[in-house]
């Protein structure tokens, strides 16, 4: 499948370099087709931008919205990374909107956090206003995305839009002794999240670690977890599933064969994409 989707978009490109054009749409097979904006502004800053793919068919249906957040240790990475993952989705859930974002990255100088919150929620805002409803939202996102999905739906979100979580081997505590190996905690410690909006004597870490918002109000979570991951190790797992079937909070969670990166490798890149079609039909999202 990966192959296949490669090969289609490759040509595409060639194709529209060779006609000087700016490819609007994607097709996926016969059947599969969708509007496409690259490079979208949803708010002031230059990294404040998206690709955004809507259906073609039955355009004044409302939707579903997938927003794809990347990973990159939250102070590296863009949305490309994603984007053929993105349309592995988009060929398997044909009828949901996708939006793969990317955000204000963490630096020296800059806090992660609540800027990368903020920067979430612009993409909600600006969903809404372009499509003139308020459409459900599943975040889906890998390792420090994953990370940023969980703390935005089980801590930022008020109104509560976000209907699913789907992460993608992201760090759940981290103050988890296993996650303190990580090459860049200190960075983590330092730089991810502004002291401005701690409260009272709580740390950085716990702030900054998901399964300490989680309540029986928390959406749904789908994680996947690799096995041989010495980035965000199964520790992980075992945490944040503990913490949610404590709270009641429906989830799911499966471990993969691999490392940190090999999360969107055959056969674990189909596997993913199963138990993500399994998990929404159970949730209804």
């Amino acid at each position: 499948m990966r192959k296949k989707l490669i090969f289609i978009v490759v040509s595409l490109h060639i194709l529209c370099l060779l006609l000087n054009c700016k490819e609007k749409k994607v097709s996926l097979g016969s059947r599969i087709h969708f509007d496409k904006e690259e490079n979208i502004h949803y708010g002031n800053d230059p990294d404040q931008i998206m690709d955004l793919y809507l259906p073609h068919e039955n355009p004044s249906k409302k939707k579903t919205a997938f927003i794809i957040i990347h990973g990159g240790g939250w102070r590296s990475g863009n949305k490309s990374q994603l984007t053929f993952f993105t349309l592995s989705m988009m060929q398997k859930f044909p009828d949901y909107i996708f939006a793969n974002i990317n955000y204000r990255l963490a630096s020296v100088n800059r806090y992660g956090i609540p800027n990368q919150m903020e920067d979430i929620r612009k993409v909600t805002v600006f969903l809404k206003n372009k499509l003139k409803y308020n459409p459900k939202i599943i975040l889906l996102g890998n390792s420090a995305g994953g990370h940023l999905s969980m703390m935005y739906a089980y801590h930022f979100d008020p109104l509560k839009n976000v209907k699913s979580v789907i992460n993608i081997v992201g760090p759940a505590d981290l103050s988890d002794e296993g996650f303190k190996t990580y090459e860049d905690y200190s960075f983590v410690e330092k730089h991810l999240i502004d002291p401005k909006i701690l409260s009272g004597s709580m740390t950085a870490n716990s702030f900054s670690s998901p399964v300490q918002w989680i309540t029986s109000n928390t959406p749904p979570t789908l994680s996947y977890y690799g096995k041989t991951d010495r980035v965000i190790p199964l520790s992980q797992k075992r945490i944040l599933d503990s913490v949610l079937n404590k709270n009641n909070v429906i989830n799911e969670s499966y471990e993969f064969n691999g490392g940190h990166l090999d999360w969107d490798k055959k056969p674990n890149d189909s596997l993913l994409i199963k138990k993500i079609e399994t998990f929404l039909k159970r949730t209804d999202t």
